[in-house]
């Protein structure tokens, strides 16, 4: 029996393949830590393969993703002057194969498919996180906090978070219908209960800005190009006035305070604050990709010792842009600013111009998510995680050649489906 090579490889006609792989995907991102490397290898199966199928329409011209690349390019260079070479070198190249599976599901997996299959992908992770998961006790801030299946409540908060996003695109950009717009009414309902259980406060103020932002889009999409622009300018500046006035009447302590934070964000300003004097012992190019929380280096036990993580590992400096600093440097730097910035921006620069554009109104969305809380999180830098599978996604579907859109008109985007 032959299988038409459409059927894995053409984003018009894979759907079913293109969703399976990318919910495996999800659920591998998880929950590798608690299936170990057959999780892992089920992973590259879903895209690894492909290059097999059609190597010219899965890879193509990988000069034009020079830019997306370049910062897990230098994560496995910097094996050369890592505190930990043989682990800089292995994470190096499993950050490497990771960015290039993401990179081949932008070539053959379209937003729509992308957007069914995670929603089937964090509904299998919530409810496998609700059926085997527990609460825990956070030993920083004394509170109690239901993680799931996971070790850390931020992460069931995360998955949670792009639950919600998932159903609400899927709805109202999308405009699904039938079993799959019930299927994300269901997998929202329930991943807004499980992020009020996990109270993860990064998570709700992540999805609640992103959310804000996608229906200020919606209110734009009225106008003409023209008059967008404008109001781009304008409501940049009106934001950031706003954002202003808010933090000096002391928002973000009353933000804070109703998820039971103080302004320290339970120690991660002191976090911020050491990570800061350890990059400066290797400002330019860091102490390797993931040089820094190596068992038996005397600083990244004491910050485990301070911080209760008795595992020793699968902790960070809770700040994408310090994290990046410590490990590679100024120049790790300047390879993740470019990823971070001209993901969102290029996507809006899209929509300005656009009529009807449903694939880059999704992509959004998840870039200016991961950019929000890339100021206290750390997402997107490391392999088998959803947020830099998400980025690079993204970054790839930016890069290639823009495809036709619709001509509808751009009301019809938001139109409520009865």
């Amino acid at each position: 029996m032959r299988i038409a090579k459409a059927l894995l490889v053409n984003p018009d006609r894979n759907f079913w393949y293109g969703a399976g792989a990318v919910a495996l995907s999800i659920f591998v991102f998880a929950y590798s830590t608690r299936f170990g490397q057959v999780s892992i290898l089920a992973y590259y199966a879903c895209w690894l393969p492909l290059i097999l199928v059609d190597y010219k329409r899965v890879l193509g011209d990988y000069r034009r993703f020079s830019w997306i690349i370049a910062f897990a390019v230098l994560a496995c260079l910097s094996m050369f002057w890592s505190n930990a070479p043989g682990v800089t070198a292995r994470a190096g190249v499993q950050l490497l194969t990771h960015v290039v599976c993401a990179l081949i599901a932008a070539r053959t997996v379209s937003v729509r498919t992308l957007n069914i299959g995670a929603l089937v992908g964090i509904l299998m992770v919530v409810l496998f996180s609700i059926a085997f998961g527990q609460y825990n006790l956070d030993p920083i801030d004394g509170t109690y906090s239901f993680v799931g299946a996971f070790s850390s409540k931020n992460q069931l908060g995360l998955f949670s978070s792009l639950g919600i996003y998932f159903a609400f695109t899927a709805v109202a950009v999308q405009h699904e219908r039938g079993l799959w717009r019930l299927l994300a009414i269901f997998c929202g309902m329930l991943c807004a209960y499980t992020l009020l259980a996990a109270q993860s406060a990064t998570s709700v103020l992540a999805i609640g800005a992103t959310l804000a932002l996608l229906i200020c889009l919606k209110l734009a999409m009225r106008f003409s190009p023209s008059a967008r622009k404008g109001g781009l300018v304008a409501g940049m500046a009106i934001g950031l006035l706003v954002v202003f006035v808010a933090l000096n009447m002391g928002a973000a302590d009353a933000v804070l305070g109703a998820f039971g934070k103080d302004s320290t964000l339970t120690g991660r300003t002191y976090l911020w604050q050491q990570g800061w004097e350890a990059a400066m012992e290797s400002f330019w190019f860091g102490v390797g990709y993931q040089g820094y929380w190596v068992q038996g280096f005397s600083e990244a036990e004491r910050l485990w010792q301070e911080f209760y993580i008795g595992s020793r590992s699968g902790f960070h400096f809770h700040n994408t842009y310090i994290e990046v600093l410590v490990e590679l440097g100024l120049a790790g730097i300047l390879a993740i600013a470019v990823l971070m910035v001209r993901v969102p921006f290029g996507l809006l620069l899209r929509l300005i111009d656009a009529r009807r554009d449903p694939a880059s109104f999704t992509l959004l969305g998840i870039a200016v998510m991961f950019l929000i809380r890339s100021f206290v999180e750390v997402d997107v830098i490391n392999p088998y995680v959803i947020g830099s599978f998400l980025v690079y996604y993204a970054a790839g579907q930016l890069a290639l050649p823009r495809r036709g859109t619709a001509t509808t008109a751009p009301h019809l985007l938001w139109q409520s489906v009865a």
